[in-house]
């Protein structure tokens, strides 16, 4: 084997993969096999996703692929650097087409769901506003914020900038090894220029994602070592903080050192969470959890496959209220790693959310820390293209309010000075008068059911119903109250019955029932009910049944349990032609207002389907109001 070719496959068995990509392009050449120069190529692939250059490893996959190569993974890291460059539908496809290959890979099958996911995520998003931390960033890696003291106004950070500790290059990223940073924020609320934390802390090797314990005394970090004598893994270690300087460091004893131990998070009960590689992992890496005892930490539990999956689930977060937070990339996601939210529902098991769109994008989103009472915090992203940065988020307390308008239920015309009152379901009314055009407004409070009822001198009482249960974005909700006046006729729509018939057909009773709870809203009015005909038929026969048709409704009131005192039954035949009406109007352009449907009228209407029209709006079953002074036995 060519010097260059080995040097370039050692490299990249070593994970140094910045150094490997350009390697491997060299080597190239050196290479005569055609099988082993397209593995060359879907090494070079490999390099460019495990240093978060989707755009590359899009590029070089593909050609892996043109040339026919028979790794499957090949086809699903394809498929993974198109999700991420929010190549969707060309992504879908290839997650089908690996799914053909692997059928029993579930990352097939989540692949193929978070396509279809992710474009919702993306045009529905959560109410979170995220914004760059420019006062942390700089053009190297700054990730894995966490909250340095209680008051929130401390932050330390994980940076690969050129002050970092030692003189060497990481193969892995081409950049320093990381160091923990920190930042002040001041009075004014201005973040100081950050700097590393004390030798204690930083050496040569690499620092980073830091936490703090509950009571801010005791720092939880990363440190990975090298040795060109035995193969190290990464540890966590922990120091005190002693006024503005810390410690000397004690590793914890989780484990053999030539395995990974990484990213810790502390709850409130002295739980540790972390991740890992070691054995029982079920994938690349797992969250483990453990607990301080007596003789030390007690043997690591994995969190099980509702937290774990396939792929890598990393960067703990334990929230002051014992929700987890952590980053996945075998959950369904946007792309790359995505921020996921777990809360425990009961012993051992959690319900896990994908964050949404913007806190997650079609990159890498890791590294989440909260404060405790407010929704806001710190995440790290790669989302810019030009390394990780820090994000700042925050959640606006959701608001609702709902405006609404009052109007006359025939004119259509706004009523001022109506009174509305909002009754919620915790029991708390509120009250206020609409204005000159008629409109209302109220805060309403989350998680909650709302009644608005309008009244206005002359009118019926009107309401309208909200409920703002189940709304987890801030809303504008907007009703309309048509009032209908006592002074005229009111009709009921959609009152039907069999031909030639008092009998009320099914369809009738929506609106019959809407009658029932007006009647309800209103116990001290009386009405009559009253019934039409169209001109068809005798006068006498008319009033009959216009009369039985009349007194059917009256019945159905009664059995509905409105005193049979507060109604009248009264059949008019063809005696009251309807007259037209803005309402009217507005439903059939062709009547004019004012109109009166008299039968000379009818028989001069162009066609008969004019004059069907016409007929039909005569036969209709209005109510209109007695009194206002009834009172209700008790």
């Amino acid at each position: 084997m060519h010097k260059r070719v080995a040097r370039a496959l050692a490299t990249f068995e070593a994970g140094e993969y910045y150094i490997a990509e350009e390697l491997l392009k060299e080597a190239y050449d050196r290479v005569a096999d055609e099988g082993e120069k397209t593995m060359m190529i879907f090494r070079i692939a490999e390099c460019y996703r495990r240093t978060d250059q989707s755009k590359k490893a899009e590029l070089w996959y593909s050609k892996a692929i043109k040339r026919g190569i028979k790794e499957p993974l090949a086809i699903l890291y394809y498929a993974d650097a198109l999700k991420m460059n929010e190549k969707f539908e060309d992504a879908l496809e290839q997650y089908k087409e690996y799914q053909k290959q692997v059928p029993d890979d579930i990352r097939a099958e989540n692949g193929i769901k978070a396509c279809e996911m992710a474009q919702g995520w993306l045009n529905n998003p959560t109410g979170y506003i995220v914004e760059n931390a420019h006062f942390f960033n700089t053009k190297y890696n700054d990730f894995s914020p966490c909250f340095g003291r209680s008051d929130y106004n401390v932050v330390f950070f994980t940076s690969t900038r050129e002050d970092a500790q030692g003189d060497a290059t990481h193969g892995g990223t081409g950049q320093k090894f990381e160091d923990i940073y920190e930042s002040r924020r001041d009075k004014e609320g201005k973040w100081s220029v950050p700097v590393p934390l004390d030798e204690n802390i930083n050496t040569e090797f690499s620092e980073g994602s830091p936490v703090m314990d509950p009571n801010f005394n005791t720092l939880y970090f990363t440190r990975c070592e090298r040795s060109k004598n035995k193969k190290q893994g990464c540890q966590i270690y922990e120091a005190t903080r002693d006024g503005d300087s810390w410690s000397k460091t004690k590793m914890l004893e989780l484990g053999p050192d030539s395995m990974v131990f990484a990213h810790p998070a502390i709850a409130s009960d002295g739980t540790l969470y972390f991740v890992s590689n070691m054995a029982g992992t079920t994938g690349g890496h797992d969250i483990w959890m453990t607990k301080k005892g007596a003789e030390g930490w007690t043997s690591p539990v994995n969190m099980g496959d509702k937290i774990n999956t396939k792929g890598n689930e990393m960067f703990p977060f334990i929230h002051p209220d014992g929700t987890l937070y952590f980053s996945s990339n075998g959950h369904l996601g946007m792309g790359g790693l995505d921020i996921f939210k777990a809360e425990l529902i009961g012993k051992g098991q959690w319900k896990v959310t994908n964050m949404g769109y913007p806190v997650n994008s079609s990159s890498d989103d890791f590294g989440i820390t909260f404060e405790s009472e407010v929704e806001r915090g710190f995440f790290s992203s790669s989302r810019e293209q030009k390394g990780d940065d820090i994000f700042t988020f925050y959640l606006p307390p959701i608001k609702f309010n709902v405006t609404g308008k009052i109007t006359d239920e025939k004119t259509l015309k706004p009523i001022a000075g109506a009174e509305i009152k909002s009754i919620s379901s915790d029991g708390f009314t509120m009250q206020t008068k609409s204005d000159e055009n008629g409109n209302f407004k109220f805060m309403l409070k989350p998680s909650t059911d709302y009644i608005f009822i309008a009244s206005a001198e002359n009118y019926l009482k009107g309401k309208a119903k909200i409920s703002t249960k189940g709304e987890d974005k801030s809303k504008d909700f907007a009703t309309a109250i048509n009032l209908a006046s006592i002074k005229t006729a009111i009709e009921l729509p959609n009152i039907f019955y069999d031909f030639n018939s008092a009998n009320l057909r099914a369809e009738s009773m929506a609106s019959l029932n809407k009658l029932v709870e007006t009647l309800n809203d209103n116990p001290n009015v009386t009405i009559e009910l009253m019934s039409h005909s169209d001109s068809r038929g005798s006068e006498q026969y008319n009033l009959e049944l216009s009369q039985k048709r009349a007194q059917s409704v009256v019945d159905f009131l009664i059995t509905k349990g409105i005193d049979k005192n507060r109604l009248v039954a009264k059949g008019y035949g063809k005696t009251q032609p309807k007259v037209i009406d803005e309402k009217i109007k507005a439903q059939i352009p062709f009547f004019e207002i004012g109109t009166k449907l008299t039968d000379d009228y009818i028989s001069k209407l162009p066609s008969e389907d004019y004059q069907e029209i016409a007929y039909q709006i005569n036969r209709r079953t209005e109510f209109r109001v007695l009194s206002t002074d009834f009172t209700p036995s008790k």
